[in-house]
């Protein structure tokens, strides 16, 4: 099945309701939760002394998709790299993805009242995890020398596009 759209996850509620128990503390743990889909954080050269630094700060506060931040990871990545060469940057994803998102799955056609529950017990399945972003909260960052000032900035417009929400470049 195939992924819900990321409008169905990209608000924040007040709080995630999560079962906290204090007898067994391991029934308060999701279980089954899929691994994220973003596990490089640090790309470019790591150790380099760079002058100028962009960051991508978040107007609102949003949900991002592990799947998100990793797409948008990746077309900053491959902008700088082509530009810049792989030693003269350096890009960092600032948010990780611990928020566990559910999904209470409906059943649908013909004789599905049957054998559905509708929202009774409807804690829902894990499908995925996001990160939940705060106002003026940074998303990304990527530092480099004088001169490349331009396409840091393209960069990061290009990361978030793939984002849901409004952001800023300062």
């Amino acid at each position: 099945m195939a992924l819900r759209p990321g409008r169905c996850y990209n608000k924040i509620n007040k709080k995630p309701w999560t079962r906290v128990s204090k007898r067994k503390p391991r029934k308060s743990f999701v279980k089954g939760v899929p691994a994220p889909k973003i596990h490089h954080y640090e790309t470019g050269n790591r150790r380099g002394k760079f002058d100028i630094t962009r960051d991508l700060i978040s107007k609102e506060d949003v949900q991002i998709r592990s799947n998100a931040l990793e797409s948008a990871r990746i077309s900053a990545t491959k902008h700088l790299s082509t530009k810049l060469g792989d030693d003269n940057f350096f890009f960092k994803v600032r948010v990780f993805p611990f928020h566990v998102l559910r999904e209470n799955a409906m059943a649908t056609g013909a004789g599905a009242d049957r054998f559905s529950q509708g929202m009774r017990k409807s804690f829902g399945k894990p499908k995925g995890q996001a990160a939940r972003v705060k106002t003026d909260q940074k998303v990304m960052t990527a530092r480099g020398n004088p001169g490349s000032e331009k396409v840091l900035k393209e960069a990061l417009r290009r990361a978030s596009a793939k984002l849901s929400g409004t952001y800023k470049i300062k």
